[in-house]
């Protein structure tokens, strides 16, 4: 049996419908039951039947960083996927990032050390990669630099080094690294929200840009990683890497809306994350631009995924497909 933790994101309801279409038996964690709807809606983007695919998994409430609710989780199970996870970026969340993102991940690797399990996929990020040297390609071998990374990139960071522990513990892993991941579905956080940005026909866009990769190439290449010989690897996962500029016209087109036409200039950018740090402390507002943040954006990022391609010969689709789709699934 195969379990995955986080199910009910963009990438565990993802994994969770390929899993089910390939007749797995699973097991997956949830933590509001009002989440569980969310996944069913995901699997009707790509099934005539999706209360079939849904009804083959059976649903587990647990809880990360509590380590007696994840137990009964690991009952019979081989595999594991762990996809839960922490998102934010901002300073003030550093104490839960440090409890979901590396404690809770040291949970998963001792249970999975403990119940003998066969093999552990760890989705971490291109925010885990240590940063290049100006002007090259940044690869899975990079030197880390905790230069002006986010908390969240500290964190994604430190929970790798729980999943090495348990590798040289005598478990067998695979870390992913993927980009900025376009899918349909979560329109209100991460990359959903650019969607929502370009089809409102906002005026500006962020300077910079970064590495992207469809939520299709993800869990196939997670999938494809777990049923392979590989082990005790970790590979970035970008099909294109893109200036903000870029995916905001290639959304905008597909949306049939006026793409942004002004840059955010770096001055403004410098005020914007002063103001917004001065507003967070004065008001206990969630901090929307960071200092990192904006530091990050000076520098854009070109990342090689060369190392899956010559090891599974993995293929890419195209980034224009998967952003036609989550076009067409979009909802306001």
């Amino acid at each position: 049996m195969i379990l995955v933790t986080g199910g009910t994101g963009l990438v565990g309801s993802h994994l969770l419908f390929h899993l089910a279409k390939n007749g797995e038996n699973i097991k997956a964690s949830y933590r509001n039951k009002d989440s569980i709807d969310k996944v069913l809606e995901i699997f009707s983007y790509y099934s005539d039947e999706p209360e079939v695919l849904f009804g083959k998994i059976t649903w587990v409430k647990a809880d990360i960083t509590d380590i007696s609710s994840l137990m009964p989780l690991f009952k019979d199970i081989e595999y594991v996927y762990h996809c839960a996870a922490l998102i934010s970026f901002s300073p003030k969340d550093y104490l839960n990032l440090v409890k979901t993102n590396i404690d809770g991940t040291a949970n998963i690797v001792n249970l999975c050390l403990e119940n003998q399990i066969k093999k552990l996929c760890y989705v971490s990020s291109i925010a885990a990669i240590g940063r290049s040297i100006k002007g090259q390609v940044s690869n899975e071998y990079n030197e880390w630099n905790e230069t002006h990374v986010s908390v969240y990139g500290l964190t994604k960071h430190d929970a790798e080094l729980e999943v090495w522990r348990g590798s040289q513990e005598g478990l067998s892993v695979i870390i992913v690294n993927p980009g900025v991941v376009l899918g349909p579905g979560f329109w209100h956080s991460g990359s959903g929200t650019f969607f929502k940005y370009v089809y409102r026909e906002k005026k500006k866009y962020f300077p910079g840009g970064t590495g992207f990769v469809s939520i299709n190439d993800v869990t196939t290449a997670m999938i494809s990683l777990m049923e392979s010989n590989v082990e005790r690897e970790q590979f970035i996962l970008v099909s294109e890497n893109l200036s903000f500029r870029e995916l905001f016209q290639k959304i905008a087109l597909k949306l049939n809306v006026q793409a942004p036409t002004e840059s955010i200039p770096f001055w403004m950018l410098e005020i914007l994350w002063r103001v917004d740090w001065l507003r967070s402390n004065l008001l206990g507002k969630r901090r929307k631009l960071t200092k990192n943040m904006v530091k990050g954006l000076y520098h854009q990022e070109t990342y090689s995924s060369e190392k899956i391609q010559k090891t599974l010969n993995f293929e890419f689709e195209a980034l224009d497909d998967a952003i036609q789709f989550c076009c067409e699934k979009f909802k306001v």
